[in-house]
């Protein structure tokens, strides 16, 4: 699916482009608490383009819908889980951080269709 291809390339933009931010842009503006919370959700976004992509490109080769819930709930994860701890380093607001175990519960399960898709599948 292109789309899960074209949602992995803009993510892996995001986060390269997020990390730098937070290195460079945020530096002495956050404690380096709030920062590594940064880096967190920088990474998680990252690994996630990249589970993005081998969705787009298994995909191409096998049409099933547990490989379709992957991409989704991983593209899912990363809205809740990354963005909302971009949310919370930088607002402070801990309600956000209430939403994260949320993207990480869609991150477990998108893992386990993707690899359920690619056992019966392939």
């Amino acid at each position: 699916m292109k789309l899960f291809l074209f949602l992995g390339a803009l993510n892996g933009f995001l986060a390269v482009a997020l990390g730098a931010f937070g290195a460079h842009g945020l530096e002495g503006k956050l404690t380096e608490h709030e920062l590594s919370i940064w880096e967190k959700a920088v990474q998680y976004q990252m690994f996630h383009a990249g589970a993005l992509l081998a969705v787009g490109l298994l995909a191409a080769k096998l049409q099933t819908a547990s490989l379709s819930w992957a991409g989704w709930l991983f593209f899912i994860g990363v809205v809740l889980f990354s963005g909302s701890l971009y949310i919370y380093a930088t607002s402070k607001i801990t309600a956000f951080a209430l939403i994260t175990p949320i993207g990480g519960v869609a991150f477990l399960v998108g893992w386990v269709l993707l690899g359920y898709a690619v056992l019966k599948f392939l």
